[in-house]
């Protein structure tokens, strides 16, 4: 018997009529049917994309074998005007109308227009987060594939490599906060939703807030619960874009020299640093001790008492314990290695050199990493509340 009772798609769109006939073939083979897709067509007023997504709209009308609910936002007199614009608002109209006709009886699945995957993608996230009711999300895997163009898959290699191997160390340590939130590949019941408090409409990084807002509610899953399964994902396109201020497209179109600065990879010796302390918790609900986090936390938070205000407030060493993981949550964790030099790696390090070794040598690299993250993935799933 499901818990759920309906499974919505919401997909943001901006210029992508040429790959919204792909989109919409993938959603016709899926093995599951009882969904509905929302499409949210934006852009800011007469501006960027106007005249594609007048075209778009056009596409979406013209599919009737298809449940779509089609959210203009393109249009003169509806398009983005003022701070309100871009993918975080786009997303955010997507879910409030998702939640309107559905309240919190059923699945989100979030996905962009350039995503492929498999026939039964949607009937593996139903099956996964009905079968386990206590999941408040779901970071599904991804994988980009290459494009053939050598100046974009090798900065797009550099990035994702950069993603695997930060969270490899923090699923290493069981970190609540290792997790890659991808706009294109998440889920949620729209019951964890609402119990977050719902989306930031950021104009990026909208995705990663979402995420870590539900991670502060319940437990995050990080694989399909059908072990046939185990290595399957969804993919995006590496591709280069200036739509959002970070992510893999703003990354790519960099380029790889601002890339050592911006995305370094960080030593295990870093994340040991973070698990002792969140190992310390526990302790300071007794009395104050010095962790390795506490002189950073102390500028970042412009406080030098860092502790006894939640125990004030979390009476309990449970209650307290939580509360001090919801403060070190993932923002200041990247912060807090971004901002010490010691736990960067250098280049030599690493077993490629991502400026000199070959496209083949790169993703074999990336597959390695992409096999230790899954095999991580399938020890343990993120959460707070765990």
């Amino acid at each position: 018997m499901s818990v759920y009772h309906h499974l919505s798609v919401a997909i943001p769109v901006l210029d992508e009529q040429d790959n919204l006939p792909h989109m919409i073939d993938r959603l016709r083979r899926q093995t599951f049917r009882n969904f509905t897709t929302y499409i949210c067509v934006n852009n800011e007023e007469q501006g960027y994309g106007f005249a594609q997504n007048q075209a778009t709209l056009r596409q979406l009308h013209s599919v009737h074998d298809l449940p779509l609910a089609i959210i203009d936002r393109s249009s003169p007199g509806v398009g983005w005007s003022g701070k309100k614009k871009g993918v975080g608002w786009a997303r955010k109209v997507l879910l409030d109308r998702i939640m309107a006709d559905h309240d919190t009886d059923g699945i989100v699945v979030s996905l962009d227009a350039d995503t492929d995957f498999d026939d039964n993608y949607l009937e593996a996230v139903w099956d996964t987060l009905n079968a386990n009711p206590e999941y408040c999300a779901f970071c599904v895997p991804y994988y980009h594939p290459l494009s053939g163009d050598n100046s974009l898959d090798r900065p797009m290699l550099r990035y994702e490599c950069y993603m695997r191997h930060y969270i490899i160390q923090l699923l290493r340590i069981g970190n609540p906060y290792a997790f890659t939130a991808l706009g294109s590949a998440m889920a949620f019941p729209l019951s964890a939703y609402r119990r977050a408090g719902g989306i930031t409409p950021l104009k990026g990084g909208e995705d990663f807030y979402l995420m870590q807002k539900l991670a502060k509610t319940g437990t995050i899953t990080l694989h399909f619960s059908t072990p046939s399964l185990s290595h399957a994902t969804v993919r995006p396109q590496g591709r280069k874009s200036s739509r959002v201020p970070f992510g893999t497209g703003p990354a790519i179109a960099a380029g790889l020299d601002t890339m050592d600065s911006r995305y370094p990879f960080y030593s295990p010796e870093g994340a040991a640093a973070v698990k002792a302390t969140f190992d310390s918790f526990p302790t300071l609900y007794e009395h104050d001790v010095e962790t390795p986090m506490s002189p950073f936390l102390r500028q970042q938070l412009g406080t030098p008492d860092l502790w006894s205000p939640l125990r004030k407030n979390f009476r309990t060493p449970m209650h307290f314990t939580r509360a001090c993981a919801e403060r070190v949550d993932g923002l200041r964790i990247l912060q807090y290695l971004k901002n010490t030099p010691a736990y960067r790696l250098k280049s030599d390090a690493l077993p490629v050199d991502f400026r000199r070794s070959s496209i083949e040598e790169l993703n074999t690299y990336r597959d390695q990493l992409f096999v230790q993250e899954t095999t991580l993935r399938l020890k343990n799933s993120s959460g707070i509340t765990q």
